[in-house]
């Protein structure tokens, strides 16, 4: 008896001299200090199963000890089955579906006028801003010059003509000078239809200098000025930039490496943070390429219009990627682990008393602070979930309820 006591306390001794000395050693990299950290852990467990060794042979030797031993108080819970989910959580944010910047129709021009302002609601068709038109309405004003002095000439022509008919009627003149009186009133005819067509022309580039919104929605962004020269293009001037909100979208740049378990359908559950408000909704849009500095492709989200989001806001997007009907789920932190892998403690009768005993376990997925146990542990067991980490296989327990 007293050698087995004495062998536990050298062994107790060795390992505390042995950390000890560890801990004199010089800093190390984090790696060094990381590779010590898991020395430590497997001298204890292998410390731990010496001294539960022991235990176990100092109870079989001292009757007295076993007697006089109490058991721990734990709390527990029992097992069963039940559904698991897994989500891919990625950082993701609010886009616009419907992004557009006003253009003119025609030519680029001088912003002569602007009529809306940034924040401002306007409707398709709406006018927005105004080029300089001076050019275009002196066009428009001199064909129609045109106009008056053809329309003169054909009143005159077809006067003629009238005359030399009534002349020919009553066979008086010659029928060449009719023709030619006729062609004259046709000729002018067509001029007069020309230069009609040319005004409508004319006219139309002048309304080209009016601009319009081709969307409903809202003014996000107004960077022309009057007096500038207006295109409409982001890239080379100023911009009008108009969104509707009620066409948003959640977007988010997944890894690679789950490009086999994310699919268009997937369900996700997304958060924005920013005003407390989360939705469902499914993968609408997965992109076909993985992108060379992310390493990473885009999946769309429909947002509904009722929540008054805002593009470019933060979303926390949870993706379902695995899901199990039924199986044994526990909390991840009564999972322990040893040189052998991971155990938990469960509840056992075993001559009429309460016992811990370690059973091995096979794990899946993790989930937050849940993890899928696929072997090891069956419905109505009973998980030790409180008082599991001061206890060792086989020792006795008791709960509040005995």
């Amino acid at each position: 008896m007293q050698n087995i006591t004495r062998l536990s306390l050298m062994i107790l001794f060795m390992a505390v001299a042995s950390s000890c000395g560890d801990t004199t050693k010089k800093d190390g990299s984090l790696s060094d200090k990381k590779a010590q950290l898991e020395k430590l852990k497997t001298d204890k467990s292998k410390l731990d199963e010496k001294i539960t060794a022991l235990e176990k042979d100092i109870a079989k030797l001292d009757t007295s000890a076993a007697a006089q031993q109490k058991p721990k108080l734990v709390a527990l819970t029992p097992i069963a089955n039940q559904e698991f989910k897994h989500y891919l959580t990625l950082q993701g944010n609010v886009d616009n579906k419907s992004v557009s910047y006003i253009t003119p129709t025609g030519q680029p021009g001088q912003i002569k006028a602007i009529y809306v302002k940034q924040g401002d609601k306007i409707t398709k068709g709406q006018l927005v801003l105004k080029l300089d038109d001076a050019v275009a309405a002196q066009n428009v004003a001199a064909v129609k010059q045109q106009i008056g002095s053809v329309k003169a000439q054909l009143e005159l022509a077809k006067s003629v003509y009238e005359r030399q008919k009534n002349l020919w009627d009553q066979h008086i003149g010659t029928e060449v000078q009719l023709l030619q009186d006729k062609t004259n009133v046709e000729t002018l005819e067509n001029q007069l239809k020309t230069i009609q067509a040319n005004v409508n022309a004319a006219q139309t580039q002048a309304n080209q200098s009016n601009v319009y919104s081709n969307v409903n929605g809202i003014v996000d962004e107004v960077t022309a000025h009057v007096g500038e020269t207006f295109n409409g293009n982001p890239l080379t001037g100023g911009y009008i930039r108009i969104v509707n909100n009620a066409d948003l979208k959640v977007t988010v740049t997944i890894p690679e490496n789950y490009a086999g378990k994310v699919n268009k359908g997937s369900k996700v559950e997304i958060e924005i943070p920013d005003v407390n408000k989360s939705f469902s909704s499914t993968i609408s849009f997965i992109s076909e390429s993985i992108g060379a500095n992310s390493r990473g492709f885009t999946a769309e989200a429909k947002a509904p219009s009722n929540l008054n989001l805002r593009p470019n806001q933060v979303a926390i997007v949870k993706i379902l990627d695995y899901t199990v009907p039924s199986t044994v789920v526990i909390n991840v932190n009564t999972l322990q682990t040893d040189e052998k892998g991971k155990f938990v403690l469960v509840a056992a009768k075993e001559n009429g008393k309460l016992v811990a005993r370690k059973r091995e376990v096979v794990t899946g997925e993790l989930s937050g602070d849940q993890i899928e146990i696929k072997n090891g542990l069956q419905p109505g067991d009973q998980l030790i979930t409180e008082g599991y980490q001061s206890i060792y296989d086989g020792q006795l327990i008791t709960t509040t309820e005995a």
